[in-house]
């Protein structure tokens, strides 16, 4: 929703033309993004990797449970979702560790090997979210294979200014509700920024299940940060805190009624039921710029705990429920560092040298065990180049990564159950690329990556019964690094009134590890299926393509498709497809913007037409109102990992939805509140994602329909109080 000019995948580079009516509308044209490479900031336009822009606008004007579920939104992105709380991100059919996310300017790191791990980040506290497509293991390392997540803080004040503001939402499918305060302030180079936000839902809804016992959530999240802007830099600390207690939902269903099963009557109820996580992520990061020697060094460390508890109810002989201990329980310490050196040197070249890595130790405080406990230790050294020429942007770097993993030997009830072994992963990654700016409305880009990911702990060394994918797993010490060649070819075109974008790329990762249930799908452990992890050969292709015509300046009508095809080369039609993979998908929106930053003309600037008539409503009320109409089509997906029933086809589905917003003015000026109301799922339609890990929980007997299905209808009020002082 809410697509047209706010992602920027569908706009290009900016209008080159001096007359005053082109200037008016610069300001739409998000192409001038300042957004990161490994050379530093550069404008959208000069990238050679496919970069997608996530506004603060755009943020607001999306209804969403979590910060990943309002960025699936954009073209080839999605999320695997399990109820309305656990999002992961999925870049061109690739998600899980083979996606970096980057927050406070390190990456966030919170077990999201599993399937039931969330992002552990407070969208409210999000300024604005960069989507780098494909590999970028030249900035990051090791994992960032698909591409890389950047969230932004808020925005600094200017000198001399302080603000705050609260906001709050509310949603009808599941209840929810949110409040967020802000103080923040730049006082002669002395800058500060506080936030604290709270959230809560009962289950969600739709018409074949009902209320899903099992998906409510308490979410509870702050922040602080404390630093100095000065001639020389600025030095930057940054506290946080983050809360989560989401119920899981297990699905499982009366045999003669075929309703849901809840240990709670109340299944409107905000308190967590079992079973359920309970999630704490600390983090505290110190981040540094200094101009020095005619360019920037850039110095970061960061350090963040988390920890992952799950509780289920245990039925034995001594006690028949005991859930006060928790059954999964990982802590995890991970300690980042990055330094480097950006330098401009003459006729337009930027090189930029440095080292960055990790180091991590995990420990398993719980009653059951999934991974060993493990230390981590890797590093890599990185130089890059770019070169502005006068139709050409050219860029490339080299990357050396080192990593040592060494795990922990346990012995639980006389026997071993995690084996002590060391494993240590190198690789040389890079990239070259090109811009060719064939007229200052056309741009062609060109790259070619490859990427690295070393097997995490689970595919190495887990040994247990994972309840987030209802079976048991066994690691493979012997795995081998996977790593990818990915080719990127697009183009985009920028006009007065149409702006498009349209990318293909190829993905071919070697070694590429994947989980295998056992050849006799009657053998289990535990009463759960038995899976090992094993590597193949995958090959994913893609398209992505839209455009945005806006024939008068207040009507915009967009549209987008994407589209992967991943799949395992010489194997199978069984096992020939990744699992996980989301489906094409289509949106278009129509929207009309009533008022924009006080213009209510359709065609050009004040001093172009007459001046409005201050009387009117409008000018003394409204400011930045729109109304929009869009729809979200997912095609069937058929291409499916068929083995053992592991995945199953998911039927085509199209979803409607409409939305409004504004800022109320004070007499014409000060901006009071701004509001937003939006309607998902305006037709209350059934369906079932395919990345839905819920899909797959217990067979209704009565209405014969497998798994639970996604939320119905839903209507989002949102609002927000700027306090300026």
């Amino acid at each position: 929703m809410a697509l047209m000019l706010l992602c920027v995948c569908m706009t290009a580079a900016a209008q080159s033309e001096k007359d005053s009516a082109d200037i008016y509308y610069q300001h739409l044209e998000l192409d001038e993004i300042t957004v990161s490479s490994p050379v530093g900031q550069i404008k959208r336009k000069q990238s050679a990797t496919p970069i997608c822009v996530v506004t603060t606008k755009t943020l607001r004007q999306t209804s969403s449970t979590n910060i990943i579920d309002a960025v699936a939104k954009q073209p080839g992105v999605a999320q695997v979702t399990t109820g309305s709380g656990i999002s992961k991100p999925v870049i061109r059919g690739l998600g899980y560790n083979r996606i970096v996310t980057v927050a406070d300017g390190v990456r966030q790191e919170g077990q999201q090997w599993g399937d039931e791990h969330g992002i552990e980040l407070d969208g409210a506290g999000i300024g604005q979210v960069e989507i780098l497509k494909g590999p970028a293991s030249l900035m990051y390392g090791s994992d960032a294979m698909a591409g890389v997540v950047i969230f932004h803080p808020e925005v600094i004040e200017p000198n001399g200014q302080m603000s705050a503001d609260v906001s709050t939402e509310y949603q009808t499918n599941s209840g929810l509700w949110d409040y967020s305060l802000r103080f923040g302030g730049n006082k002669q180079g002395l800058v500060w920024n506080g936030r604290y936000t709270e959230k809560l839902a009962h289950a969600y809804h739709n018409k074949y299940d009902g209320y899903v016992p099992g998906t409510q959530l308490h979410e509870r999240a702050a922040q602080a940060l404390l630093g100095v802007n000065k001639a020389w830099g600025f030095s930057h600390l940054t506290l946080g805190y983050y809360h989560l207690n989401p119920s899981m939902a297990e699905g499982e269903r009366d045999a003669e009624t075929g309703e849901l099963e809840s240990e709670n009557d109340n299944l409107k109820t905000y308190h967590k039921t079992l079973p359920y996580q309970q999630i704490h992520h600390y983090k505290a990061v110190l981040d540094n710029s200094f101009a020095l020697g005619g360019g920037v060094l850039k110095a970061i460390i960061g350090y963040q705990q988390n920890r992952r508890q799950e509780f289920e109810e245990e039925h034995d002989h001594e006690h028949e429920h005991n859930h006060s201990e928790a059954g999964l329980d990982f802590l995890l310490h991970t300690l980042t560092y990055d330094a480097r050196y950006n330098y401009n040197l003459f006729e337009g070249w930027k090189l930029t040298g440095g080292i960055g890595g990790m180091y991590q130790r995990s420990e398993n405080k719980g009653e059951e065990y999934l991974i060993p406990a493990y230390h981590l230790f890797d590093f890599g050294l990185f130089a890059t180049a770019s070169k502005s020429l006068a139709h050409w942007t050219l860029s490339g770097g080299l990357r050396l990564d080192c990593r040592h993993l060494h795990s922990l030997q346990l012995i639980d009830e006389g026997e071993e159950r995690f084996a002590d072994f060391t494993r240590n992963f190198s690789a040389l990654t890079g990239s070259v690329g090109a811009v060719y700016h064939v007229h200052p409305q056309v741009n062609i880009r060109a790259n070619v990556a490859r990427g690295f990911r070393a097997p995490n702990l689970s595919e190495l060394g887990s040994n247990g019964i994972h309840h987030g994918t209802l079976r048991y797993e066994t690691g493979n010490r012997d795995l081998k690094s996977e790593h990818s060649w990915q080719a990127d070819l697009g183009g985009d075109f920028s006009g007065r009134y149409l702006s498009a974008d349209v990318a293909i790329f190829m993905n071919r990762i070697g070694n590429y590890i994947f989980a295998k249930a056992d050849d006799q799908p009657s053998q289990t452990m535990d009463s759960y299926r038995h899976f090992s992890y094993t590597q193949g050969t995958a090959l994913l292709k893609g398209f992505e393509g839209g455009f945005d015509l806006h024939p008068i300046h207040q009507l915009h009508l967009a549209s987008t498709f994407s589209m992967v095809d991943a799949r395992q080369l010489h194997k199978p039609s069984e096992t020939r497809y990744l699992p996980l993979t989301p489906p094409a998908r289509l949106t278009a929106e129509v929207k009309w913007e009533f008022t924009h930053n006080g213009d209510h003309h359709a065609e050009a600037p004040h001093h172009i037409h007459e001046e409005p008539d201050h009387h009117h409503l409008l000018d003394h009320l409204l400011d930045n109102a729109y109304v929009s109409l869009g729809l979200s089509h997912h095609f069937r997906q058929d291409h499916y990992y068929r083995a053992y029933e592991t995945e199953t086809a998911t039927p085509a589905y199209t979803l409607f939805n409409i939305s409004a917003g504004t800022d109320i003015l004070h007499k014409g000026g000060r901006k009071l509140c701004e509001l937003h109301l939006i309607a998902d799922n305006l037709f209350d339609r059934a369906y079932q994602s395919h990345l839905s890990r819920l899909k797959y929980a217990a067979l209704n007997n009565v209405s014969g329909r497998r798994g639970i299905y996604n939320p119905g209808r839903n209507i989002t009020i949102k609002a927000i109080f700027p306090i300026r002082i």
